[in-house]
């Protein structure tokens, strides 16, 4: 009886925190694709660096589904460069801190689509893109939010308190 109580307390665990490695790989991921942006000589450059936002954005924007939206990123580049990789950072604290976990996984979840749309649109087989998995991977973090070990839990547990 005692061995069976302990198995569905640890299967019971085991189902409150099987979204925690993936809300950590995601807010690690994201911080880090946000700092290598920051830290990247290229990442601001003008039309003229080739491995620069602008002029990577301009290439895909004729093969992009949403090359529209991108023809307004280009009438300010550095300002929409600047504000992605400021995202993907509040994104990848959000999630890793569990601070408003829903809304950073929408977050997350929107960035990879604008990712999958452009950069990885011509991809093919579709498959070997990867920011359809990260796409995929934000959504079970969208409709569970971070419940378990975050900010969002241990605020939800002080306004307990407090009522």
């Amino acid at each position: 009886m005692g061995g069976t109580l302990t198995r569905e307390r640890l299967k019971a665990q085991g189902t409150t925190y099987a979204l925690l490695p993936l809300r950590v790989f995601l807010g690690v991921t994201f911080i880090y694709a946000a700092l290598y942006k920051f830290t990247d000589p290229h990442y601001l450059g003008g039309l003229s660096d080739p491995t620069s936002f602008a002029a990577m954005t301009q290439g895909l924007k004729s093969s992009s589904p949403i090359g529209p939206l991108l023809g307004l990123a280009l009438k300010a580049p550095t300002a929409f460069a600047v504000a992605f990789a400021v995202g993907e950072l509040v994104v990848g604290l959000g999630t890793l801190f569990g601070l408003l976990g829903r809304i950073a996984a929408v977050g997350g979840a929107l960035l990879s689509l604008s990712l999958f749309l452009t950069v990885s649109w011509q991809v093919y087989p579709y498959f070997l893109g990867n920011d359809l998995i990260y796409l995929m991977a934000w959504l079970p973090l969208v409709l569970a939010g971070t419940p378990y070990l975050s900010l969002d839990s241990w605020l939800a547990s002080r306004r307990g308190r407090a009522e």
